[in-house]
């Protein structure tokens, strides 16, 4: 660190509540935080209370951990501007896509500045290769990663502006009060803070010591908030990338191949197509045939009008049928059966999509010696840097705004959309908007891996010996790294790939039971699948798998399953959220005959879960008739408890673990892509089931448990894991047989496919007849 202490002694420098950060050169007060070794994750020996002799090395170190430690270095470049309009504006460097992260944020800085939360403006920050490892959203990171410097930052600029406001009435700053973003002393004069703006700005960049706002002063952080956004989100008024009104983008689609990743022949009719209505330009790139048009329809009568010859893709000829069979063959070996009683199964999970409700979009103007690029990118460096690249233009000519997003799972991590946008643009010369249709990303978008997991547990009388999982997977595409190029590159070259994701599998999974010798290994096949790092990545699969053995661990036990679960987890923290859930969902109560509960834990990113479910299984439920759709067994009751340490925003934290329940009853029951001929039959939502409304429980409660901790845990993706094996776990005690193929329903193809060719349906016309 540079600069002096301001007489501080050593040992209280900094500290838990004390930092260091800079108020910058500027014509307005702008403040930044100085965050290095001494503000690193909370890396410690695990807690004392824990049972096993060789900790988990998620207790050491895990993901969030090593993300955190990643951005900590250029955390003094994010910084906190106060105008003289008296609001205060902070450039986020992340992606919002609808986890409410602008308005946690806004929080941070209205605890730490005492200005109300309607005068901070949160923005998304362009793409800056500068913050390296700084502008990734991903792995439930956001919050951990930026609580501490954006509070600093915050806390910096509250400083600078009681020391403007004691020279300008003049008094003692400890006799000046903050709040509500009007400064006041003690003889009743009072000064805005945008007043102060200006003689709080500093001519030269200085450090300055600061003391953050102690958790029991709070009045903001840990108060349930309103999106700051959801008025205009329900208003239509919120902008995302179609939105947006760029001169001269015109809307712009591509004709796509019709299996995976297929290559673009010879074109047919280019002149017919040149000349339909509306049509501006047809040209040939590297995923197909762009059509750029006056509207989106005359795109769409345009792809459907071409007539391509196309090459083979990278899955050509394969089925779920052949996949599974790549993955039995790449399965990692488990080991020799041993003397004791084992409780073992293999779990098959197939192709989920990943496409998010906004279609996937992108508005690019690329100029001979520029390129300006729009879209909701969670890794905005990734995108600049391999846009440059494409274009052969240095890194500084191409400009990414990243705008607010409609939803992501991990969609978002990639940047194909505006790849292919800024190829178009240069092509053409000309700007595009360019949208995929939802055929395009069901087919042709990002999945999650079909997986089988192999679970193998030895015990013997009470005592649980070994724990073996062996997870095997379709290649996972991490290609987006830490966020910059060179991790990057390395996820997708050989060796360095696998390496990556198993660092990321090891990293991510934690073994919560006191299971004796405990080992989990990944493999990975086959990369010609386009797959992404979907919610929760590697852990509903190995959750849902670990927790149903459990299950059936109990019974060959004579135990009961939530019992058995409390007395072997490894402590305090997690047994409290499983009791709670016991007690708050009434375990153990009576249900009719079809009809059962279940109950699961999962932990994750210094974050503890568990979820409790009934489901009905009886016929008259299974069998509700369902318009080209399958209803299937019914959650009729979810409850979910969580611990996530220090929360900013409870409501939002309870809308997150909601959607993550979602989910995971999707993923148990009903969600997923069928593979035939190295193509996916879902070409859209409506033929893909996520959790529809005859599917959602009609009873939810959601509880977050108190803490005292300082710090706040990962909870974007919490949600996903407990409640996928809940529902799983109630499934096999309301049948009586155990589920091995995920989602349950996979089996039944209850649509009629949409050929291929062309490769997205017309507009549909029949909506008053669905409405009936």
């Amino acid at each position: 660190m540079t600069g002096s202490n301001d007489g501080m002694p050593p040992d209280e420098a900094v500290g838990r509540r004390r930092f260091l950060g800079y108020v910058l050169a500027a014509p307005t007060l702008v403040a930044a935080a100085e965050l290095g070794v001494t503000a690193s994750p909370d890396i410690r020996p695990p807690s004392p209370d824990i049972r096993l002799p060789s900790p988990e090395i998620t207790e050491i170190l895990d993901l969030n951990d090593m993300m955190t430690l990643a951005a900590l270095p250029t955390s003094g470049l994010v910084t906190v501007e106060v105008h003289p309009d008296g609001t205060v504006s902070f450039a986020l460097p992340r992606a919002e896509v609808g986890q409410g992260i602008t308005t946690s944020t806004a929080m941070l800085i209205a605890e730490e500045m005492s200005v109300p939360l309607d005068r901070v403006r949160v923005t998304l920050a362009d793409a800056r290769p500068e913050l390296v490892f700084n502008q990734l959203t991903g792995g439930s990171n956001t919050t951990i990663a930026t609580y501490t410097p954006i509070r600093v930052a915050a806390a910096v600029a509250r400083l600078r502006l009681l020391a403007a406001a004691a020279v300008e009435l003049g008094s003692a700053v400890t006799d000046l009060a903050l709040k509500d973003g009007v400064v006041t002393a003690r003889s009743g004069a009072s000064v805005g803070i945008g007043a102060l703006a200006g003689t709080a700005a500093s001519t030269r960049t200085r450090q300055v010591p600061v003391t953050l706002t102690p958790r029991e002063d709070f009045t903001v952080i840990g108060r349930p908030q309103n999106r700051i956004d959801a008025l205009d989100a329900v208003t239509g008024r919120k902008k995302f990338t179609m939105d947006l009104d760029v001169p001269g983008a015109k809307p712009t689609m591509i004709c796509r191949p019709p299996t995976i990743n297929g290559r673009v022949g010879p074109v047919a009719n280019l002149a017919e197509v040149r000349a339909m209505p509306g049509v501006t330009d047809v040209v040939t790139v590297s995923t197909g045939v762009a059509v750029r048009a006056e509207t989106f329809g005359q795109c769409i009568d345009a792809v459907r009008a071409l007539k391509v010859s196309w090459k083979p893709g990278t899955a050509e000829g394969k089925s779920d049928e052949t996949v599974l069979r790549e993955l039995e063959a790449a399965e990692l070996p488990i080991g020799l059966r041993p003397p004791t009683p084992v409780v073992e199964e293999r779990f098959t999970f197939h192709f989920r999509s990943n496409s998010a409700l906004e279609p996937n979009c992108a508005i690019a103007d690329v100029r001979a010696d520029r390129a300006e690029i729009w879209s909701s990118l969670k890794s905005p460096i990734v995108a600049q840097q391999a846009i440059a690249a494409t274009l052969r233009l240095p890194v500084g000519r191409v400009t990414v705004h990243v705008t607010e997003g409609g939803g992501s799972f991990g969609r978002k991590l990639f940047s194909d959309a505006a790849l292919e946008a800024a190829e178009v643009s240069q092509k053409l010369g000309k700007p595009v908007k360019l949208m995929w249709h939802r055929a395009d990303d069901s087919r042709q978008g990002r999945t999650h891996p079909m997986a089988t997991s192999r679970v193998r547990v030895s015990y013997l009388g009470d005592t649980v010996l070994s724990y073996k999982q062996r997870h095997t997977s379709v290649s996972t595409d991490l290609g987006h790294g830490l966020g910059e190029i060179i991790t990057a590159t390395a996820a997708k070259l050989p060796v360095g790939d696998i390496g990556f994701s198993e660092t990321f599998f090891q990293l991510s999974q934690t073994m919560s039971y006191d299971f004796g010798s405990s080992s989990r290994l990944l493999s990975e096949t086959d990369k010609g699948f386009n797959t992404g790092s979907m919610r929760n990545v590697y852990s509903p699969d190995v959750t849902c798998a670990r927790e149903l053995i459990v299950d059936r661990l109990a019974a060959r036990m004579g135990r009961d399953p939530y019992r058995f679960r409390r007395d072997f987890l490894r402590n305090d923290r997690s047994r409290a959220v499983l009791e709670k859930a016991a007690e708050a969902g009434g375990w153990g109560r009576p249900m009719p005959a079809g009809t059962a509960q279940g109950i699961a834990f999962h932990a994750e990113y210094k974050s503890v879960s568990a979820a409790l479910v009934e489901i009905d299984c009886r016929p008259e439920t299974v069998g509700r008739p369902i318009r080209d759709g399958v209803a299937g067994p019914r959650v009729t009751k979810a409850v979910f408890v969580v611990d996530v340490g220090l929360v900013v925003n409870p409501r939002g934290l309870e809308a997150q673990m909601m959607g993550g329940i979602m989910d995971g009853i999707a993923l148990a029951l009903t969600s997923s892509l069928h593979l035939r001929d190295g193509y996916f039959l879902e070409a859209s939502w409506d033929n893909y089931f996520y959790t529809r409304q005859w599917n959602t429980p009609p009873e939810l409660q959601i509880i977050i448990m108190p803490s005292g901790s300082e710090k706040p845990g990962g909870a974007g993706e919490l949600g996903v894991a407990a409640s996928m094996a809940a529902v799983a776990c109630a499934y096999g005690r309301a049948t009586g047989t155990m589920p091995t193929g995920f989602p349950i329903n996979h089996g039944t193809l209850s649509f009629t496919p949409k050929p291929t060719v062309p490769p997205v349906p017309p507009s549909p016309t029949d909506g008053l007849d669905h409405a009936r």
